[in-house]
């Protein structure tokens, strides 16, 4: 079994992070190892994990260059798993290491994902749990699957149902939302959840940002439905205004210049609209081919 745990200045709870992991394991008599992914971090994080890994043989390290984001420090985690379970989890103890054992024994049982859901969460309601339930309603619809906590970074997967999205994980965010979309089973595991030591590293430009995430990364017609809306709207509209337009020459003896006009803009919109639809799908194709730069550069690596 592998634990993968992505951290960035975390250098205030990597060794309860870590006494809690060992010491649920060891009492489970589970062997497992560790694979802390540094990301990009200016504390005495590396030194602490460093430490870690010359105590400990079955603690690993990767370190990035620089800052990389959470999803592509935790693909570095998940493509050098070993296990055949991947436990992950984020490094700010929000999540108890002691609920490990729970999220192995769901993937046990036979399912493919533990989804960890956190159904007392510490966080506050606007900035957090408010944007989280949106999100949360957006994943669900567009990937089909029933979760209720796509946000939650603590859950347990079956290897072969990570290895069919690999080499999307790390370009899109919500990992769990990846292997769930390929139909994966799924069961939900309720958490313990606490409140953040520090202050949250999600700000509203940044939840904003990662909706728009969710809307072009995993409704790939995206462009497609609003050419397409954008399209019928416009002609529809401009036939409606050229009617009238007929109409009122008719009823006035008295050519409407201006109304037929805008008939006419309205009739170019929805040309445009048809044409950001075909344009749409050809990004899509291009998106799909092209996706191939370097996710993460790695500087350091133990273990």
């Amino acid at each position: 079994m592998t634990v993968v745990v992505p951290v960035l200045n975390e250098e205030a709870t990597l060794q309860p992070l870590y006494d809690g992991v060992v010491q649920t394991l060891g009492a489970a008599g589970i062997a497992a190892e560790l694979i802390f992914v540094d990301d990009g971090s200016t504390d005495g994080t590396f030194a602490i994990l460093e430490r870690l890994h010359d105590a400990d043989p079955h603690v690993r390290v990767v370190s990035f260059k620089r800052n990389f984001g959470q999803h592509p420090a935790m693909h570095a985690g998940i493509a050098r798993a070993r296990g055949r379970i991947v436990v992950t989890m984020d490094g700010d103890l929000q999540n108890q290491p002691a609920d490990i054992t729970r999220l192995i024994a769901a993937v046990e049982a036979g399912a493919d994902v533990a989804s960890g859901r956190r159904v007392t969460r510490k966080d506050p309601i606007f900035l957090r749990r408010l944007p989280s339930l949106v999100i949360n309603r957006l994943l669900a619809r567009l990937t089909g699957a029933h979760v209720a906590d796509f946000g939650c970074a603590f859950n347990a997967y079956r290897r072969d149902a990570l290895e069919p999205v690999m080499h999307r994980i790390g370009r899109q965010k919500f990992t769990k939302a990846l292997v769930c979309s390929t139909g994966a089973r799924v069961t939900e595991v309720d958490l313990d959840h606490r409140a953040r030591a520090d202050r949250s590293r999600y700000g509203v430009v940044s939840l904003v940002k990662l909706a728009l995430h969710v809307l072009t990364g995993f409704w790939a017609q995206l462009v497609q439905w609003l050419g397409t809306i954008l399209g019928v709207l416009g002609i529809l509209t401009s036939l409606a205004v050229g009617l009238w337009g007929v109409v009122y020459w008719i009823r006035n003896d008295n050519f409407p210049g201006p109304l037929f006009l805008g008939g006419l803009v309205l009739f170019v919109l929805g040309l445009q609209g048809f044409l950001m639809a075909v344009v749409g799908e050809n990004l899509q194709r291009i998106q799909r081919d092209v996706e191939g730069r370097p996710l993460y550069y790695i500087e350091r690596e133990l273990g």
